[in-house]
Parts: C-alpha cells; structure tokens; sequence
C-alpha cells in the first residue's frame, strides 16, 4: 500500500507475537535501522528498511 509522496504504509509481523500491524516507511531514505515497540504485545521490535529511489526495497524485522 502506498501513502503520501516519501512515504509508504507497509503491514509487518511482530517477531514475538506474530500480530500483523501496519507501519509508515519514509521512502525518501536509502537506509534506516530503528527500534519500535510492537503496538500488540509492547516487545520492541527491529526495523532494518531499504529503499531506494523512493522505493521501498526491503523490511527486514527482528527481535530488538
């Protein structure tokens, strides 16, 4: 699902509890890492995106 322009809405797993909840990537960054709390089950979860071109690339998430 695409948002406004530099941003893009994206559905996510929670590497805890499996719950699928929806992010905004702002696409006007070739590379981010951060950290964000599963809106579920409050773990905090890490967020590895890669865009490029204002296109997202890749969403990799893991346990933070």
């Amino acid at each position: 699902m695409t948002g406004t322009a530099g941003t893009h809405e994206a559905e996510v797993l929670c590497p805890f509890c499996g719950e699928p909840f929806t992010i905004v990537v702002d696409t006007s960054v070739d590379e981010q890492t951060y950290i964000e709390d599963c809106y579920v089950c409050c773990r905090p979860i890490q967020f590895t995106i890669i865009c490029e071109e204002d296109e997202l690339i890749s969403i990799d998430t893991g346990r933070g």
